[in-house]
């Protein structure tokens, strides 16, 4: 009975030649079929997957260059940005210079002419002045000469002290 039991056992373990046989043809069976139907389309889906991560890794690499390179351009941009208002602020200070100094020569020039004119003006007013003080002094003269003929002093020291009488009663 041992045996028997024993035999049992092992016939459990140790499948039998025909179950083998049909197993085996069911087994390639279902793998040709699935290598048929199924296979295929996995493999197509995975290796479209791999190709879009593939794609999609590449736009990305992509994308960061074109990033870079956008960001050197900026910095570029700003760097130009900077030397140009360096250049603005430079010229804005010699033209505020240059007109500071146009202004200066232009006033100068100004205060020059108005100081010219001033005495231009002055050499007129004492010309005008001269000329009135000389006719006032002839007029004068031909008073008192007239007065000293009036009198017709016979004394020459009478006549003269009446002239320098008259001489100091005339305010120029």
């Amino acid at each position: 009975m041992s045996n028997l039991l024993e035999k049992k056992k092992m016939e459990l373990l140790t499948p039998a030649l025909g179950l083998f046989f049909w197993t085996l043809l069911v087994f390639l069976i279902i793998v040709f079929m699935l290598k048929k139907l199924a296979w295929k389309p996995i493999l197509s889906a995975i290796k479209d997957r791999e190709d879009s991560i593939e794609e999609a890794l590449q736009t990305a690499a992509k994308a960061r260059s074109e990033m870079n390179q956008l960001q050197a351009s900026i910095a570029d941009a700003k760097k130009e940005a900077a030397a140009e208002r360096e250049r603005i602020m430079k010229e804005a200070g010699e033209m505020k210079l240059a007109i500071l100094s146009q202004a200066k020569k232009d006033a100068q020039a100004e205060a020059g002419r108005i100081v010219d004119d001033a005495r231009e003006a002055i050499q007129k007013e004492k010309a005008a002045a001269m000329s009135d003080i000389k006719s006032q002094v002839a007029a004068l003269s031909l008073e008192i000469a007239e007065k000293v003929l009036v009198k017709k002093f016979e004394n020459r020291t009478e006549q003269e002290a009446l002239v320098q009488e008259y001489l100091k009663t005339i305010s120029i």
